[in-house]
């Protein structure tokens, strides 16, 4: 199981971006991510959606951190590409496995507690790195 590329390429445009502390133009975080400059825009497109980076226009534009590194965690940028995280479909809402487990609200099925609960955990996982630790480390905190 992985997260996938379009995520791990987010991580990667944000990290850019933070360590390098400046605005960037476009083609600069596509060569030093490696991402395609038109995967790249396309990504960077929902972040800045997500308020977790701004755009600028013009002969001085490029992208930028929004928010204090402190308040950026993986979690919020792999959530804006991927949604909610959940192990498995069973836990959204308007899935049905069929089995007749979870009718009229209450959810008696053991895979739908167990998926959760992991879930929970990578979520909070997730949520406690935080780019100003990926920056200050220089990788990821052990």
């Amino acid at each position: 199981m992985h997260i996938t590329l379009e995520a791990d390429y987010a991580v990667r445009i944000v990290h850019c971006l933070a360590k390098n502390g400046q605005r960037m133009d476009a083609k600069s975080i596509s060569d030093e991510t490696g991402v395609t400059l038109r995967f790249s825009l396309k990504i960077l497109r929902k972040l800045v959606s997500a308020g977790i980076i701004k755009s600028y226009k013009g002969t001085q534009g490029g992208y930028e951190i929004a928010r204090p590194l402190e308040e950026i965690t993986l979690n919020d940028v792999i959530e804006t590409v991927e949604g909610p995280f959940a192990l498995s479909r069973c836990l959204r809402q308007d899935y049905d496995c069929g089995q007749n487990c979870c009718g009229d609200g209450d959810c008696n099925c053991v895979f739908r507690g167990i998926y959760g609960e992991i879930s929970e955990e990578v979520k909070e996982k997730l949520t406690a790195v935080k780019f100003s630790d990926l920056v200050k480390h220089g990788e990821t905190p052990q």
